[in-house]
């Protein structure tokens, strides 16, 4: 779908990099490494980017960071169309409702390092979660995202624990009033 809209491959890779999870930052080497591509395809896109102001950067060493600019009008708008094409809105509406005694749902794994990927991590945080109801949720879901789900559940204290200094990807949070 979106790659009817964006014919850039390179780009939609650089928007799922950076849009996904907003704490991300990489320079042109290391996105040649990931995505598996010349730098000058990746060059092109990153300085149409940050001529549009999508991306900011800053400069360490000899290096040039980009990371999304998060005060663009548009931030929000293109993280919820990333969030819709890998499925994630879906999931979550599904998962919240009726799971039980949910706290945060996070994105692990590829995703949440801003690569596209066929397989959802998803870590749910919380008491007494109904696994009978998400192993049914999660097989549904993936008929309607086209995408594998994994998840897994833990409470708040095994969260900060395991995902301490791993790439976790907060999509929701209960409300606490």
């Amino acid at each position: 779908m979106l790659d009817s809209i964006i014919t850039s491959k390179t780009r939609i890779k650089l928007l799922l990099k950076f849009f996904l999870n907003s704490e991300t930052k990489s320079y042109l080497r290391n996105l040649e490494q990931e995505f598996g591509e010349s730098t000058n395809g990746i060059r092109v896109e990153l300085n149409r980017l940050e001529s549009a102001g999508l991306l900011k950067t800053e400069v360490s060493g000899h290096k040039k960071f980009f990371s999304a600019n998060t005060h663009h009008p548009l931030f929000k708008d293109i993280n919820n169309i990333l969030k819709k094409f890998v499925g994630i809105d879906k999931i979550i509406d599904a998962v919240v409702s009726r799971v039980g005694d949910l706290e945060a749902a996070y994105l692990t794994g590829d995703i949440a390092k801003g690569r596209d990927s066929k397989i959802i991590d998803l870590v749910l945080v919380g008491k007494k979660l109904d696994t009978n109801y998400i192993n049914s949720l999660s097989t549904r879901a993936e008929e309607f995202v086209g995408r594998k789900i994994r998840h897994l559940e833990l409470t708040s204290e095994q969260m900060a624990d395991y995902y301490e200094d791993k790439p976790a990807l907060l999509i929701w949070k209960a409300d606490k009033t």
